[in-house]
């Protein structure tokens, strides 16, 4: 697949099946404008902040940046219900932030210090913060959504409606262990909304050398669930998406199925850029502004009555949280060796 196909992918809008109903930009009021903004700006910057830091060798963990994805996880989690259990990949940091907003536990974990989720033993692959309901997320494609599935049939044995969400990208469409799940799902109609952050990649392979199937929406045409298909990089268009699937969902009970494109900025595994690699050209500034969420957002606030002042100052604010957070975790303790004994099934 060549760039241009999947610049044409990432920017694809909603489908027809999911225009109706997603008039407006989906936002309550000015207050929710900036709450949405400020969670974005969180993800964004704090991935900024990771390019920054890593060349130093201070943080002892492989990371896959997701610049170009965090409106998928910020605008579905901003969306989901109270109670909502989530399970993401190893792209997974925008999840975390949308979920948790805590950026000195994220920090710690990144450079393996003990007041991390997962005391430093996690790292960026497996970060988790089950008392926020984001259970579990893990580097083996496709692993959290069959568990995904069973947290949402345990819901349905206790006569709970809460939700869960499994969130992948369109690699793990290919693994028997998600239509395996997709399928038992729709048989039980279980109340699962799966989320595919679909980037059009598996590491350098594009999808055309990978799927034999048209797209993914059409290969689930046969399945008893909702299915939505959406630009990943439209922060707004996410949020209203993922409301009009919820609400469908409570209608018709069945899945739900979020299908949202998006451009991955930089390496699969880094935190560089690798054009340079040659199995894609390097973007233009004007597909950069068309991809990049930020001009679209500030737009849609500044229509909805914020002020250049007000996200500035949203801006300082971010950044001095996650430069507060930076400075918390290099100065915490790394665990103790009797740490590696913890916590760890043998």
């Amino acid at each position: 697949m060549t760039t241009s196909s999947m610049l044409q992918r990432a920017s694809q809008p909603i489908s027809a099946e999911s225009s109706a109903g997603v008039e407006g930009n989906g936002l309550a009021d000015k207050a929710e404008a900036l709450q949405l903004y400020r969670l974005w700006l969180l993800a964004r910057r704090t991935e900024e902040k990771i390019r920054d830091e890593y060349d130093k060798d201070e943080m002892k963990t492989p990371v896959h940046l997701g610049i170009g994805q965090e409106a998928i996880p910020v605008g579905v989690c901003h969306a989901l219900p109270p109670g909502t259990k989530t399970f993401g990949t190893y792209r997974n940091h925008a999840l975390f932030l949308a979920v948790t907003e805590n950026t000195d536990r994220f920090f710690a974990e990144l450079y393996g210090r003990v007041t991390g989720p997962g005391k430093g033993k996690a790292g960026s692959m497996h970060i988790a913060a089950p008392e926020r309901g984001l259970m579990a997320t893990s580097a083996v494609v496709g692993t959290t959504i069959p568990l995904a599935v069973g947290a949402a049939l345990a819901n349905g044995y206790r006569g709970s409606t809460d939700m869960v969400a499994a969130f992948f990208g369109d690699g793990a469409v290919e693994e028997g262990a998600f239509w395996e799940s997709l399928n038992f799902a729709c048989l039980r109609k279980l109340r699962v909304l799966f989320v595919c952050e679909d980037n059009g990649l598996a590491i350098h392979t594009p999808a055309s050398q990978r799927q034999g199937f048209r797209s993914i929406p059409e290969a689930l045409q046969g399945f008893t669930c909702h299915v939505v298909s959406g630009d990943g990089s439209d922060l707004l268009g996410v949020l209203a998406a993922t409301r009009q699937m919820l609400e469908r969902m409570d209608r018709h009970p069945q899945p739900g199925f979020l299908h949202f494109t998006y451009f991955r900025f930089l390496e699969h595994v880094g935190p560089k850029e690798d054009f340079d690699a040659g199995y894609r050209r390097r973007l233009t500034a004007e597909e950069v502004e068309g991809l990049n969420p930020v001009r679209r957002v500030e737009q849609i606030l500044s229509r909805n009555g914020c002020t250049a002042s007000e996200l500035a100052d949203i801006k300082a604010a971010v950044d001095e949280q996650i430069a507060r957070s930076v400075r918390r975790a290099q100065e915490a303790p790394f665990a103790s060796p009797e740490e590696l004994y913890r916590d760890v099934i043998v």
